[in-house]
């Protein structure tokens, strides 16, 4: 073959390459690399720490670390799918923990009133914020904002900016550090609660209820769906789970401290984010949400098995946040498209 000849194939074969389907490779790579990339982290942790991250002991503990941020992340999800933006969701994992415990150590009240009355103020914020947010008009990130300095305000005046530790009853302790079948009783509540929020969002007409008014407000209400009753429901998810979440921690702990709830609110989004890779359309759900939490929960293991500082930690934890956002983005132009 001339030299022609060659230059003319070599000309066929860039243009095939430049005719290769992205819009459709893109979108398929971005919903399987979950998978992939919680794959490829285990191998590699388990690689460089072959005697201690891929064991029983370690598996577990990720697990048991895992199910609060499992759970504050499913209620993120829920607001949302609904395409309200919550972020008063690490000061209400703060207040949620730190109310059960002051009204145990201050008003010995039982463990049982003390958790009911911290979700109660759970629902009555997440309901002021929807509502203000649906029915003013305002928007959820402003509004949201403002709760979570109320929420953080209400949470240092109760513990008074100190650690709080008398009188925390044992069945409250249990909740955080008993087991069953070996397995802690926080990751069977997570378990649990992801089931429930699975089976909302993809089995009842609620979910689809839900996905409609996210995807398009005016359209679903004049469909009649009750997007405003469904915006509050958002909220109230979101704050229920976070206090939740709030609950387990300070039980974990036999004690409460101060703003022990801002360090979730990153990893929250980032993994309600990231889980929306895995949807074709990329939706938010559960599924996506809890297998995200496990792949953070393992690169998380895995830095600090290797002793890298806590700056390094965060710096993995926000770049996956950015990937997971330019990453769900490909999924919804797709969708759009």
């Amino acid at each position: 073959m001339n030299i022609s000849g060659k230059k003319h194939q070599a000309d066929v074969i860039v243009k095939q390459v430049y005719r290769l389907p992205l819009g459709e490779i893109l979108p398929t790579a971005s919903r399987f690399g979950l998978y992939i990339a919680f794959t490829f982290s285990v191998a590699l942790f388990s690689y460089l720490r072959p005697d201690s991250f891929f064991s029983t002991t370690n598996l577990t503990a990720i697990l048991t670390l895992a199910a609060p941020l499992v759970i504050a992340s499913l209620g993120l999800t829920v607001a949302l799918v609904v395409n309200e933006i919550d972020l008063s969701l690490g000061s209400m994992i703060g207040l949620g923990g730190a109310m059960a415990v002051v009204l145990m150590s201050f008003c010995a009240l039982d463990w049982k009133l003390a958790i009911l009355c911290a979700l109660a103020i759970a629902v009555i914020a997440g309901s002021a914020t929807g509502a203000i947010v649906s029915f003013v008009g305002a928007n959820s990130l402003i509004i949201s904002l403002g709760m979570a300095t109320v929420l953080t305000g209400m949470e240092f005046t109760l513990t008074d900016q100190r650690t709080i530790y008398e009188g925390v009853q044992s069945g409250y302790v249990a909740l955080g550090q008993a087991s069953f079948c070996g397995i802690n009783l926080q990751v069977w509540i997570a378990a649990g609660l992801a089931l429930i929020t699975y089976v909302i969002l993809e089995r009842t007409e609620i979910g689809r209820y839900m996905y409609a008014a996210g995807n398009n407000r005016e359209a679903a209400f004049l469909a009649g769906v009750p997007v405003s009753a469904l915006r509050i429901a958002g909220f109230v998810a979101s704050s229920v789970s976070g206090a939740i979440a709030g609950i387990l921690l300070s039980a974990q702990s036999a004690s409460a401290f101060s703003n022990a709830g801002q360090p979730y609110l990153l990893p929250a989004y980032a993994a309600a984010f990231l889980g929306s890779t895995v949807s074709r359309d990329g939706r938010f759900s559960a599924v996506g949400t809890v297998a995200a939490v496990l792949f953070i929960g393992v690169v998380q293991t895995g830095l600090t098995m290797l002793q890298l500082s806590t700056g390094s930690i965060n710096l993995a934890q926000g770049l996956m946040l950015i990937a997971a956002v330019l990453l769900s983005l490909v999924g919804r132009r797709r969708r759009a498209a």
